[in-house]
């Protein structure tokens, strides 16, 4: 459902390839996968016609991607590439209890909202480049 939110968002529908291919599956398995969701009311689906979200859909599927945005952001902080980030982002969105989510998204507000990059950030970005602790000690 995020990937067909992504897709309306950007077209006003989403049609079976466009879903194919940013999920990187079958259009049959997509066919299959839309029926499943129009029965369930999620998805209004017309074949040859594209599928829009419903209601429902759409704030499930927002809600979906706002933890992949949050997880995804957590592993940007911690200097993960940015294409496996969104990968793994994938895949811990459904995995991740919900507190443990909410703890993230706290953490990585914290670090966005910091009036300045917090030093620690910068410390960890040279131990992840350079595998050592460099603390530059300010002089009196």
């Amino acid at each position: 459902m995020e990937a067909i939110l992504n897709i309306a968002d950007q077209k006003g529908y989403a049609r079976t390839k466009d879903i194919a291919k940013v999920l990187n599956i079958t259009s049959p398995s997509v066919v299959e996968m839309i029926k499943k969701l129009d029965n369930m009311g999620f998805i209004n689906y017309r074949k040859y016609e594209g599928v829009t979200l419903t209601t429902r859909g759409r704030e499930i599927a927002a809600s979906v991607r706002e933890k992949h945005e949050i997880i995804k952001s957590f592993l940007k902080i911690i200097q993960v590439p940015n294409g496996i980030a969104n990968k793994d982002a994938c895949t811990m969105e459904h995995h991740l209890d919900p507190k443990t989510i909410e703890q993230i998204k706290k953490l990585v507000s914290f670090v966005k909202d910091a009036p300045e990059n917090p030093k620690w950030l910068e410390h960890f970005e040279i131990y992840c480049k350079t595998g050592k602790y460099e603390c530059k000690k300010e002089e009196d």
